[in-house]
C-alpha cells in the first residue's frame, strides 16, 4: 500500500538543466583522524552521500555515509536510510580509494510552499522526481507529529529517498539538504502572491489543519522556525 502511494504522490518534468545541486561522485584520498576524510575533489558544504566499497570480484556495497565540510574535507558517519533488523551491519572501515556519491538522492526531491501556484511553478521549472506535499502531511498522521522540524523531515526524506528540499520563501528557493540538516544553496525565485496555506501547500488542507498547532500562524513562521533550528 505504501508503495501504491509513493507512486500516486511522486511525479516527474523531463526538463534539459537546471540550477539545483547535482550528485558530484569522487573517492576518498586521504583517510585522517576523528572521521574525517579528504576527497579527489571538491563539494558544496553539507551535501550528503555515501560510501562504496569495492570487495573485488564484483562485488561493492555501501559502508557509510558522508557529509561534505567543504572544499575536499568531509566526515564519515553512520549509513542509516536502510534499516532492518534483519540485515547484518557492515563493519568495514573507510579506506583510501573507496568511491564517494554525493547528493546520491539529489534526483528525488520535495516542495514546501506556502500554496498550490508556487509548488506548480517549482516543480514545473526543475527536473526532479518529485514526491508531493501530501506524503509529507500522511506521514504527520503515521508519526503522531504536530509540528515541522528538521528531525521529521530528515525522517520523512529517508522513507521516501529524498535528497533534497525545496522551501520557497518571498524572493527566493532555500535547497535544503535534509541528512545534513545544512542549507547548501540559494535561488532567486518569486512565489505566487496568493494567500498562502497553513502551514504549507498540501491538497488535504482539512486534514493539514488539523495536524498542526490552533495558532494563527500561517506559511512563514512555520519555514522560518525551521531555519531558527540551524
Amino acid at each position: 500500500m505504501k508503495k501504491i502511494l509513493f507512486i500516486f504522490l511522486t511525479t516527474s518534468y523531463m526538463l534539459v538543466a537546471d540550477a539545483l545541486p547535482s550528485a558530484v561522485k569522487t573517492t576518498i584520498s586521504q583517510v585522517k583522524q576523528n572521521h574525517r576524510i579528504q576527497l579527489a575533489t571538491t563539494a558544496i558544504k553539507g551535501m550528503s552521500g555515501i560510501v562504496i566499497h569495492d570487495y573485488g570480484n564484483g562485488l561493492s556495497a555501501i559502508t557509510h555515509a558522508v557529509v561534505s565540510l567543504g572544499g575536499k574535507q568531509a566526515k564519515v558517519i553512520p549509513y542509516t536510510v536502510i534499516e532492518h533488523e534483519k540485515i547484518p551491519s557492515i563493519q568495514t572501515t573507510v579506506v583510501k580509494g573507496d568511491k564517494i556519491v554525493l547528493g546520491n538522492f539529489y534526483q528525488n526531491a520535495f516542495v514546501l510552499a506556502p500554496n498550490a501556484q508556487s509548488y506548480e511553478n517549482v516543480v514545473k521549472k526543475y527536473n526532479r522526481l518529485w514526491t508531493h506535499p501530501d506524503a509529507y502531511a500522511l506521514n504527520f498522521l503515521d508519526e503522531d507529529e504536530s509540528d515541522i522540524s528538521l528531525d521529521n523531515i530528515e525522517n520523512f526524506a529517508k522513507k521516501y529517498q529524498i535528497g533534497l528540499v525545496l522551501i520557497v520563501e518571498k524572493n527566493k528557493l532555500r535547497i535544503l539538504d535534509p541528512i545534513s540538516h545544512s542549507f547548501i544553496k540559494e535561488i532567486s525565485f518569486t512565489s505566487s502572491e496568493k494567500e498562502p496555506m497553513s502551514p504549507f501547500y498540501a491538497r488535504f488542507e482539512q486534514m493539514t489543519k488539523s495536524l498542526f498547532d490552533s495558532s494563527n500562524k500561517t506559511y512563514t513562521p512555520y519555514y522560518q522556525a525551521i531555519e531558527r533550528l540551524k
